[in-house]
């Protein structure tokens, strides 16, 4: 899914919210910032694979759609921290459900009750 489908006011609900977390980093930083403010570095930390330039592209991504915060402390070396947003708050809060489905589909696949 192309970024444009992001800004696209003409297709469904489901469509625009994918997107939003369309890539395979997102959701994951998601979650990690729902804990609460964190440092670039601590992202890409907890997250091995994740290069800097695609966890900058992402954070950026995810600024203009209004799910994250970035603060700069003007301070030596620059400190940058990421937080939820309110409305990146609800969006975690909105996938709850669908994480709820991919854990009963894991346990279904892996034949557990």
């Amino acid at each position: 899914m192309t970024r444009s489908r992001a800004q696209d006011t003409n297709v469904c609900g489901v469509t625009a919210a994918i997107a939003v977390i369309d890539g395979k980093w997102k959701t994951s930083l998601l979650w990690l910032l729902e804990s609460g403010p964190t440092r670039p570095g601590e992202l890409r930390r907890r997250l091995p694979g994740l290069s800097e330039k695609v966890l900058t592209q992402a954070l950026r991504e995810m600024e203009t759609d209004g799910l994250v915060h970035r603060d700069v402390h003007d301070v030596l070396p620059l400190k940058t921290v990421y937080s939820l947003t309110p409305f990146g708050h609800d969006l975690s809060k909105a996938l709850g459900p669908l994480a709820d489905w991919g854990h009963e589909r894991l346990a279904r696949l892996t034949g557990r009750p």
